[in-house]
């Protein structure tokens, strides 16, 4: 039976257009090799269209989206929009109206890659990052009082139902069992992080324990474990080998996946997933637009590239998947000299030639 699947393409801003442009040729010649039957669809929503319509979004936008099996997103944020119009009008609300509410981040540091941390090689930096996407401080709930004055007070809650709580850390179970080291052969047991603030968020933190000892009784074979969150910063650096799987909400997840970002070689290779598990997901490289990049050829779109094999992986492809990854590990093996922007010895459409021309 043949597999096909229609993907709808946001290339974004920046240069978020050229490395998507890169992950679609990859796909394709992945997607060929397996005999699988990818078709993309292009929307331009991004801070070029908000300035010539004045519109975010259009009305029909998260409609059309649904229509399709995955969303290959580049990156959102244009230096001419004020910040944060972009961001809310267009990741944040379809990450909640596609109830998007995992955001899944693997780190992994392949071989070759530097890690900027002493003594760390591709055996201690190899976990995966379960960030509730959906809750806590981003859904923005709270207000000002008397803005502009030295009386402002500002408010921001941070609020979650059992639900949420729940889903989420079912979820990063599910994962642990599946995707763990013990699931991959490569340790005794498959271990699940909860990371969170008790000592301090008491009430928040007592529903995420509570419900994190329920649910996990469910599961005997995966071990379960709580770190505070600033003690999980300085682990990521001291002693990454000791995590598995982490789980945790939404802010302290936004933050700890960019510090993880760093150690498995940067931005430049650092893919995420948005992910509704009965719905459509959607999977972008987490670097940014790099604005000072665009149009130079030079920006390094493998972090795009990772994020497409996710999104394979996610719709049961797995085997294209893996296939990708293997040409992700050989060019870095065989060509890149560096993960970073301008230094990779080769240019953006090369890096992605040399993929396209391994997983083939």
């Amino acid at each position: 039976m043949a597999r096909s699947y229609s993907i709808a393409v946001i290339p974004g801003d920046g240069t978020g257009p050229e490395v998507i442009a890169e992950g679609v040729k990859v796909l394709k010649a992945a997607a060929a090799a397996e005999r699988l039957t990818l078709e993309f669809t292009t929307y331009a929503f991004g801070g070029e269209h908000y300035m010539k319509t004045g519109e975010v979004l259009p009305e029909n936008a998260v409609a059309e989206l649904k229509k399709h099996a995955a969303i290959y997103l580049g990156a959102i944020g244009h230096p001419d929009v004020k910040p944060g119009i972009l961001e809310k009008g267009i990741l944040l609300k379809l990450r909640f109206e596609l109830d998007q509410y995992i955001n899944l981040r693997p780190v992994r540091l392949y071989p070759g890659v530097e890690c900027p941390v002493k003594g760390k090689g591709p055996k201690e930096i190899d976990y995966c990052c379960v960030r509730e996407n959906s809750g806590g401080l981003y859904t923005g709930m709270g207000g000002q009082s008397r803005p502009g004055t030295k009386d402002e007070v500002a408010v921001q809650n941070m609020v979650y139902t059992y639900e949420q709580v729940e889903r989420c850390l079912r979820f990063a179970f599910e994962y642990a069992r599946t995707h763990g080291k013990k699931a991959r052969g490569i340790a005794a047991e498959n271990r699940l992080a909860l990371v969170g603030k008790s000592n301090v968020l008491t009430y928040m933190y007592s529903l995420w324990n509570r419900v994190f000892d329920e649910i996990g009784a469910e599961y005997p074979d995966v071990k379960r474990e709580y770190y505070h969150v600033d003690a999980t910063c300085l682990y990521m650096i001291a002693s990454p080998e000791m995590f598995d799987v982490i789980v945790t909400e939404n802010m302290f997840g936004d933050i700890i996946t960019d510090l993880a970002a760093i150690t498995q070689g940067g931005l430049g290779v650092a893919a995420g997933g948005n992910i509704n598990p009965a719905g459509v997901s959607m999977f972008e490289p987490i670097g940014g637009t790099a604005p000072a990049w665009t149009g130079k050829n030079a920006i390094n779109p493998l972090a795009a590239v990772c994020a497409g094999a996710m999104m394979l992986d996610t719709l049961g492809e797995k085997k294209t998947a893996d296939r990708i990854e293997r040409g992700v590990m050989k060019v870095i093996e065989k060509d890149m000299k560096s993960m970073e922007a301008g230094r990779m010895g080769l240019s953006t459409s090369q890096v992605g030639d040399r993929v396209a021309e391994y997983v083939s």
